[in-house]
């Protein structure tokens, strides 16, 4: 028999989960394989304020029990973050599969989590004691370990409203249906006046938790490309330098031969 609790509002969610010492779901995808012999959950997938898809001055705010299927119907999320999640597993888990879960599950091979860590996305969590907005890449401190209280609740994933226009996107996997990723990539660029204001990737599944590098990126930033072309061949040194794959499916050089062969045409895309 499995015990549980299921909320109608944020606020009985809350209640719940400062109360007893649950594991919040929504969907279950990914719970449904686990056996976690007495155990209690708390059901979210009817606490409205979850599931919401709302935009503000600065954000698209996609709720944490959104499904996968909702985020791709929806005109308000940008394309890049569809066509992750669009490729993750089939219909059935993509009905039931939610942000908040790909989130809370701690896996670096979550599709919608490596669009949110190269969008530089934000994660607002909640509890009875208020709450708190936090960086993703801040949130995820390792494999399974995350930024998350006991008695906290992931609300909304925060996205830029601009900024993700022009993107390079692939995930490779054993199969072209229902595939873990063994590789995943995304990129975003933008330049204004001829300079790049902005070029950032992140490489999933690759890892204990999504790797992005900031530091190598700057090396770019407000370079025309022209100079950029000039830098190209140190910035991907660097990255190869920095990247230290774990072996997963297949062997980390090949995870590692793939990363830098994508990263490689994420710049040429782009004229780099």
């Amino acid at each position: 028999m499995v015990n549980g609790y299921v909320a109608a509002s944020l606020q009985e969610a809350l209640e719940l989960r400062a109360a007893h010492n649950v594991v919040p779901y929504a969907g279950g995808t990914d719970l449904m394989v686990e056996n976690r012999p007495g155990v209690a959950y708390l059901f979210l997938n009817k606490v409205p304020e979850l599931k919401r898809i709302t935009v503000d001055d600065e954000s698209i705010r996609i709720g944490a029990a959104v499904t996968f299927t909702e985020a791709i119907a929806s005109p308000d999320v940008p394309q890049l973050m569809k066509e992750a999640v669009s490729r993750i597993a089939a219909p059935a888990i993509r009905n039931a599969g939610t942000f908040g879960g790909n989130l809370g599950n701690g896996s670096a091979k979550a599709d919608s989590v490596l669009i949110e860590f190269v969008a530089d996305a934000k994660l607002r969590l909640v509890s009875l004691r208020g709450e708190r907005t936090v960086d993703v890449d801040k949130f995820y401190l390792g494999r399974k370990k995350l930024d998350l209280g006991n008695d906290e609740l992931i609300a909304e994933i925060l996205l830029p409203k601009q900024g993700l226009e022009q993107y390079y996107y692939e995930k490779v996997g054993g199969r072209n249906a229902l595939a873990i990723s063994r590789v995943s990539f995304a990129g975003v660029f933008a330049a204004e006046d001829g300079k790049i204001t902005n070029v950032a990737a992140a490489f999933g599944a690759v890892a204990d938790t999504v790797l992005r590098f900031k530091d190598i990126e700057a090396m770019l930033l407000g370079k025309t490309l022209d100079e950029a072309k000039a830098l190209k061949a140190d910035y991907l040194r660097a990255y190869a330098e920095r990247m230290v794959l774990t072996r997963g499916r297949v062997s980390a050089e090949y995870r590692k031969n793939v990363c830098m062969n994508l990263l490689g045409d994420f710049l040429t895309k782009f004229g780099v």
